[in-house]
């Protein structure tokens, strides 16, 4: 199993490192969108949402996924943006759910491997 964790977590930071980066650097060409997820991109544009943000997030999560440092924040912070990742690929572009199904799969089986680390969060 500890083989397991150390593959699936350098995996996601392979993923997370890669989309980012060819975010920021612009390494491909932004894909040409339809439908609803073309409405929805334009409404978070339109909203001011911080893009930038998120793949900064990622960024981080990623070198700490390759890393291996600070893995357990991590796996808190990059919960929210797999959730999301996924929802939206669920709903608005189930086609392209593959990455998006790995990387919050992945994250919830690495909270499921350092589950004992979580426990005094969820004390009340």
């Amino acid at each position: 199993m500890k083989i397991a964790t150390i593959i699936v977590r350098i995996l996601m930071g392979a993923l997370l490192l890669f989309a980012s980066i060819a975010y920021f650097l612009k390494l491909f060409p932004e894909p040409e969108i339809t439908g609803n997820l073309k409405i929805f991109n334009e409404g978070l544009a339109a909203s001011g949402y911080l893009m930038n943000f998120v793949k900064g997030i990622e960024l981080l999560c990623g070198l700490a996924f390759i890393s291996g440092k600070f893995v357990r924040l991590a796996n808190l912070v990059l919960l929210p943006v797999s959730v999301n990742i996924i929802l939206v690929h669920l709903f608005l572009d189930p086609a392209n759910i593959g990455a998006g199904a790995f990387l919050f799969l992945g994250n919830i089986f690495m909270i499921y491997r350092n589950w004992s680390s979580y426990k005094e969060l969820l004390k009340a």
